[in-house]
């Protein structure tokens, strides 16, 4: 069994895979809000509960990748990228 990895591994507020996973995880109990609580036909009921499916899969996917790849490196200062330039 592989070891636990920590949770901190996750909030990576510079990798745009963190804030498209936070959207969707938080799509997706609003949709299924919508489907629940509002009169709805078949087909917008079937649309919504499609929707709402696959954006807790697209959001436990990027969950599931930001866990497994390694955080994103600090962006370097581009003054920083100027003076190793310029020697």
């Amino acid at each position: 069994m592989p070891p636990p990895r920590p949770l901190s591994r996750l909030y990576q507020p510079r990798n745009p895979l963190f804030w498209l996973m936070l959207t969707l995880n938080g799509l997706s109990p609003l949709l299924a809000w919508v489907v629940h609580n509002r009169p709805l036909n078949a087909w917008a009921t079937l649309l919504l509960t499609g929707f709402a499916l696959g954006n807790a899969i697209l959001g436990t996917f990027l969950l599931w990748r930001l866990l497994r790849d390694e955080p994103a490196a600090p962006a370097r200062d581009s003054s920083a990228r100027d003076d190793t330039l310029a020697s």
